[in-house]
């Protein structure tokens, strides 16, 4: 466990990645923390453009934070496009270039002790290079709306995520029901189905399809047409967004320098293959960015504030190179390294699919 030598007097904290409700959180409750402790924070804008870029850094006091609490997004801004080991140029001869020297120069010329980093794997996976390669201390706090990160029992984000994409499935019930009609339902998560299955149960799905599965479409075919015989002339499809039939090519590529590819056209791809056999219209919604906006959920604003809190404790004690995590209810840290490893996905074991099984959920 890294122990920085001197005692904490000022730290730079940032939002990296997608944003994801509960960022806020996190932030009000870092910087009142902080302040307790007597340590000066500053805020990165942007992720790390705050870093790469001049002028960029904003100190934050505990009025900088006040009223935030419920409010979606993040008062620093995000990015996920300024990964400083391969920094865009704007030249197609050479795209990207190494900025972290820049990212050094910046936290030496603010007297920054510990650098504070909110976000996902990839967010995650620059903090340890960073501090493999530059020695910068750095502390981490998990967010993803995706769920997936197998270094902590939940994200915030994941709840809010879950909630609007279960509302979203509540009111296509009606629609679908009105019309006979097969509603096929995108929501994000890109490889891990952690958002389409809960939302999917949550919300009465009759089929889920998960990226960590190729769906047979068959299976899905024979699910709407037994329920059309038992009288149910709908179907409420949930699709994650990673998600793709059997023998065709997996829609998961490798990252382009550090740049993951975006993920589109599950629900079209699945209408598409549904549509010669099924008699029923077909319907499809991508619910998107909706899910990472809007006010955070009751329990990301809890966990985000934990998550807040005991990162500023490691920052008070000079522990770094960890990342604050929560582990059966209970707020721990773990190693920097141990966040980027062993991503978190649903697995065949997973207690919640033989539970929608046994309620007669379709997984194709």
């Amino acid at each position: 466990m890294a122990q920085t030598p001197k005692r904490t007097e000022r730290v730079a904290i940032l939002t990296g990645g997608g944003d994801a409700p509960g960022l806020n959180a996190v932030l009000r409750a870092f910087v009142r923390v902080s302040h307790h402790h007597g340590i000066e924070v500053y805020g990165s804008e942007d992720g790390f453009e705050g870093l790469v870029q001049r002028n960029r850094m904003v100190k934050l006091t505990p009025g900088s934070v006040r009223g935030i609490l419920a409010r979606g997004g993040s008062i620093l801004g995000c990015s996920n496009r300024a990964n400083p080991f391969a920094y865009p140029t704007g030249t197609e001869s050479d795209p990207y270039e190494d900025r972290t020297q820049d990212v050094v120069e910046r936290l030496r010329s603010h007297g920054i002790d510990i650098l504070v980093l909110v976000g996902g794997d990839g967010t995650m996976d620059i903090g340890h290079r960073l501090s493999q390669q530059h020695k910068v201390p750095v502390v981490g706090i998990p967010k993803t709306i995706d769920n997936d990160l197998g270094a902590t029992d939940v994200t915030f984000g994941f709840d809010t995520a879950v909630t609007t994409a279960t509302w979203a499935i509540d009111t296509l019930h009606s629609t679908a029901e009105a019309h006979d009609r097969i509603m096929i339902v995108e929501v994000m998560g890109r490889y891990a189905g952690w958002i389409a299955l809960h939302s999917g149960m949550a919300g009465g799905a009759d089929i889920i399809l998960l990226p960590e599965r190729p769906y047979d479409i068959e299976r899905v075919a024979t699910k709407i047409r037994q329920r059309a015989q038992q009288g149910s002339t709908f179907s409420i499809v949930v699709v994650g967004e990673g998600a793709y039939p059997k023998g065709t090519p997996s829609t998961e590529a490798s990252p382009v320098d550090g740049h993951l590819p975006k993920l589109q056209g599950a629900a079209a791809t699945l209408a598409q293959h549904l549509g010669a056999q099924v008699p029923h219209e077909i319907r499809t919604t991508v619910l998107g960015h909706l899910q990472r906006g809007g006010s955070p959920s009751p329990a990301d604003r809890i966990l985000g504030t934990r998550f807040g809190a005991a990162a500023a404790d490691l920052c008070a004690k000079g522990i770094t190179q960890r990342m604050v995590s929560i582990r059966n209810e209970q707020i721990v840290d773990v190693a920097l390294k141990e966040a980027v490893q062993n991503p978190k996905r649903v697995t065949d074991s997973e207690p919640l699919i033989a539970t929608a099984k046994a309620i007669g959920i379709e997984f194709g």
